[in-house]
């Protein structure tokens, strides 16, 4: 029923403990597609310990992760394909609660759960913006993730109609930055998302630095998701939640744009069309007051955050 899809690029740290998880899942008919975009690390040899014939594993030069999973997609034999990031890990009920998900809610496109958050090596549960009392069922993906800004979506705890992801073309590959949100956004606008509000995945922010799409750097204009959604614009006038979504992940994502003036001209343009009243206040706070008074409360979060990271790293050693 699932094609799972892997993407790996120098993972060699994680990438046993990943497809351990889904070779435990106790729903079995899967097959799991591995897809090595070119690693220069161990990543592939540490892949030898397994023996299961549901492991298909496919090399390529390095393309992008984007490409690797479009790739993937192409060759899976099912009508059903549940992603997983090389550094990440599921419950072993995912695959079976996403089965039943999608029993109950076939009208759906997109099938997702709540999930954990590792940092520190504690597991923090998601803030979904669901209610309290919400177990499973159809989500407005907008409301919901404006709801918190925690992503409902991800390329780590989703699985998707194998046809309708073609339809959309499958992720931009131009992208580096954002590529899963823009691929969520095209489904939504004529798909439904069935949610199930249990931590099945791990989000693992522990993944050293340089392993991490981080959303503060400065990416080319052309490789970050925020500067390439004029397609949506026709589309935002007419639908206030989307609109109010993608303001709020602008505003989250240009701040350090703006503070270095990168792309400082395309930055500006695209928070003139941005309504700050409707926005939380700090927002405002960063980009409408003076630029000391900023910065100075930038220096005291890294001050902070410096400091706390010393402080753990006291109590481990």
């Amino acid at each position: 029923m699932f094609s799972v899809v892997i993407p790996l690029y120098n993972k060699e740290k994680y990438i046993q403990k990943a497809v351990q998880s889904v070779l435990d899942q106790t729903y079995s008919n899967f097959e799991l597609i591995v897809i090595d975009d070119g690693s220069t690390d161990l990543s592939l040899s540490k892949l030898e310990i397994f023996n299961d014939v549901r492991i298909k594993i496919i090399s390529q030069e390095n393309a992008g992760v984007s490409k690797a999973r479009n790739f993937a997609v192409e060759v899976a034999s099912f009508e059903y394909i549940a992603f997983l990031d090389a550094d990440d890990w599921w419950h072993k009920d995912f695959l079976l609660e996403m089965e039943s998900l999608i029993s109950e809610f076939s009208n759906a496109a997109v099938y997702s759960s709540s999930y954990f958050k590792v940092k520190n090596g504690k597991n923090i549960s998601a803030n979904i913006g669901v209610t309290a009392d919400f177990k499973r069922g159809y989500i407005n993906y907008y409301e919901v993730y404006s709801n918190t800004f925690w992503v409902p979506v991800n390329c780590s705890f989703v699985v998707v109609k194998k046809t309708i992801f073609e339809e959309l073309g499958g992720f931009n590959s131009k992208l580096k930055f954002g590529e899963d949100l823009d691929l969520w956004v095209r489904f939504s606008l004529k798909n439904k998302f069935a949610f199930i509000n249990k931590c099945l995945a791990y989000s693992n922010q522990d993944v050293e630095v340089n392993s991490r799409a981080l959303g503060n750097k400065l990416w080319k204009k052309e490789e970050h998701v925020i500067f390439n959604l004029d397609y949506l614009a026709e589309i935002e006038k007419n639908n206030s939640q989307l609109k109010f979504l993608l303001d709020g992940l602008r505003i989250r994502s240009l701040h350090n744009f703006y503070r270095k003036k990168e792309n400082y001209k395309e930055v500006l343009k695209i928070l003139s069309k941005i309504d700050f009243s409707k926005q939380d206040f700090i927002y405002y706070f960063y980009y409408k007051f003076p630029r000391f008074m900023t910065e100075f409360y930038f220096g005291l979060k890294v001050f902070g955050s410096r400091t706390k990271q010393n402080i753990i790293k006291m109590i481990k050693n």
